[in-house]
């Protein structure tokens, strides 16, 4: 065998060297890269780094997250977590261990949007939109029923049926929409708001048929939820299956496990309804039929004591007496007249022995002679009277001052004084001078 000088013909490189050129040629051929898998062996030790491995079901790479990087993030990764990294490949020098470190770090997946859904749930359950105080009650026989969802999906056509089987009599406004995708939310939104403003139906169905988590996510977003809870009319959510739950489930009024569970819920079965009728209607016949035998047992009752008590009985009774008492009276008057006639036939007898008559006669004869006295006295007193007052007024009129005045003289007077002086007056006075016939009033001139 040969032994070759490799210290003239070759380089040789330390362990360190060989590590540190390996890290230098990954770390420049790779830029930072976008990597999936599933988290296992993680430890977080006292600096605060993260250290872990990711994998998939052919291989694994060892991770590491320093503290400055994670701690940016809002959640903690753990064993078994679907995660999406940012990372640099990178080889760890002391060991010679290929790895990588993560910059950016996300839940993928199913994780990730299980941990939205959690976090918007105890965000919303915080600001009361899950609490019962906010949930209207369901009509009891609904007269319009409004249905959100899908107007092709099995959900639609699972709703009708059992809304067809249990109360056909209430009308169906289908409100279509999206329930998948990213449009689905808004869509949602744009119906519920549609129905409240339009006002022609008691209650809605939100609904859709099963699927992933993925699937679901329209009716986990938050703006959905706000939409429900906003709605004056009551909203049923049927979404998915049984197990599955969504944010819109926790803010409706009712949760149903799957839309024909809704249909059902939202409606009364006809036949029980007609079973009840049915038997309100025999209790109503039977409680009719025992206040009309009642009511003729209370009336027959009343109708015998009317009968004992009518006042026809009584009056008959009274009409005897009455007659009895007329009778009575007929009789009492008759006597008391007879009476009357032979006492006054007595009276008139005794009055007319002592009628005055005759008396008034004799008195009014001598009344007679003494008026024909008195009228003659009288006859002859005015006779003399009468000549007395010839004579008495022949002198008077002698001595009265008119005879005078007829002979042509006059009275003179002042101030309705009679002037028998003429000191009685001065120049310029006025006087009077009565006449026979007349008066002349005068002013004296000079005396």
């Amino acid at each position: 065998m040969n032994i070759k000088d490799i210290s003239l013909s070759e380089e040789i490189f330390t362990v360190s060297r060989l590590n540190r050129e390996v890290r230098f040629l990954l770390e420049g051929s790779f830029p930072p890269i976008w990597i999936e898998g599933e988290i296992s062996n993680f430890v977080v030790p006292y600096s605060g780094h993260w250290y872990f491995s990711l994998k998939d079901n052919m291989a694994q790479v060892k991770c590491a997250m320093f503290k400055p990087q994670n701690r940016k993030l809002s959640f903690t990764p753990k064993d078994g977590m679907q995660v999406l990294i940012k990372a640099k490949v990178s080889l760890y020098e002391g060991r010679g261990d290929y790895q990588i470190i993560a910059e950016v770090l996300e839940e993928a997946g199913v994780g990730k949007l299980q941990r939205e859904f959690e976090e918007l749930k105890k965000r919303l359950a915080e600001k009361g939109l899950f609490d019962e105080a906010y949930k209207k009650p369901l009509p009891e026989i609904p007269q319009s029923i409004g249905i959100i969802t899908s107007s092709t999906g099995a959900a639609v056509r699972d709703i009708l049926n059992v809304l067809k089987r249990r109360f056909p009599y209430s009308s169906i406004i289908i409100y279509p929409t999206l329930v998948q995708g990213e449009l689905a939310a808004g869509n949602i939104v744009s119906q519920i708001v549609a129905a409240n403003n339009r006002k022609e139906c008691d209650v809605i169905i939100l609904a859709r048929g099963g699927g992933s988590i993925e699937d679901l996510w329209a009716f986990n977003e938050e703006k959905v939820a706000n939409a429900i809870f906003k709605s004056k009319i009551p909203i049923v959510t049927g979404v998915g299956h049984e197990i599955d739950f969504t944010i819109a489930d926790f803010v409706a009024d009712v949760r149903a496990p799957t839309p024909s569970a809704a249909a059902e819920l939202v409606t009364p079965d006809k036949d029980e309804i007609l079973i009840a009728l049915n038997k309100n209607l025999k209790q109503i016949l039977s409680l009719i039929k025992q206040e009309i035998s009642s009511h003729k047992h209370d009336l027959n009752l009343k109708l015998s004591q009317l009968q004992r008590q009518h006042p026809q009985h009584k009056l008959k009774q009274q009409a005897q007496t009455l007659d009895s008492y007329q009778m009575k009276i007929l009789k009492l008057m008759q006597e008391y007249i007879t009476n009357k006639k032979m006492l006054a036939l007595e009276h008139a007898t005794t009055l007319q022995a002592l009628s005055p008559s005759k008396k008034i006669n004799r008195i009014t004869q001598k009344l007679d002679a003494q008026h024909a006295k008195i009228s003659n006295i009288i006859n002859d007193k005015l006779k003399t009277l009468q000549l007395k007052f010839i004579n008495v007024s022949a002198k008077l009129d002698t001595l009265s001052p008119l005879s005078t005045l007829s002979r042509g003289y006059a009275i003179a007077t002042k101030n309705n004084v009679v002037l028998k002086s003429a000191s009685q007056v001065k120049v310029k006075d006025e006087i009077s001078l009565t006449l026979e016939k007349g008066e002349i009033q005068c002013e004296v001139k000079k005396l």
